[in-house]
């Protein structure tokens, strides 16, 4: 048997007018994360700052920039088929509005909405660091 891929992952806790930017996943072929919610971000590099792989991933993903601050904490999350290193930075948008390129939707909600969507499991560990 193979060993799981490991990823390291860096998420962006976008936070505006006492509302948290949530985002929904597209459709996989993995059920467990497929169309779930999730904290934008992505993979960090080998020998990438995190922060700078956020700035990256935003603007790839969503053609915007946004001000990365603060780390809040890191969590782990074993899935069936790679396990995962989810880093958390508290950021703040940057000037415009996003584009949804790469998610099927996005939401602004109050800390206490969060809990209302389907996160994907490494996620919604993060809410808890918030």
């Amino acid at each position: 048997m193979k060993d799981k891929k490991h990823l390291n992952v860096a998420a962006a806790v976008v936070m505006a007018d006492g509302k948290y930017l949530c985002m929904q996943r597209t459709r996989s072929e993995l059920s467990y994360i497929t169309e779930h919610w999730e904290f934008p971000g992505g993979k960090i590099e080998n020998g990438e700052d995190p922060k700078h792989t956020l700035e990256r991933e935003i603007k790839e993903e969503m053609d915007w920039n946004i001000k990365v601050g603060r780390c809040l904490g890191t969590v782990e999350h074993e899935y069936p088929d790679f396990s995962i290193t989810l880093t958390a930075y508290e950021c703040t948008p940057g000037e415009g509005d996003f584009k949804l390129l790469e998610h099927l939707d996005s939401r602004w909600l109050t800390k206490a909405e969060l809990p209302q969507l389907n996160w994907t499991e490494a996620d919604r560990k993060l809410l808890s660091l918030l």
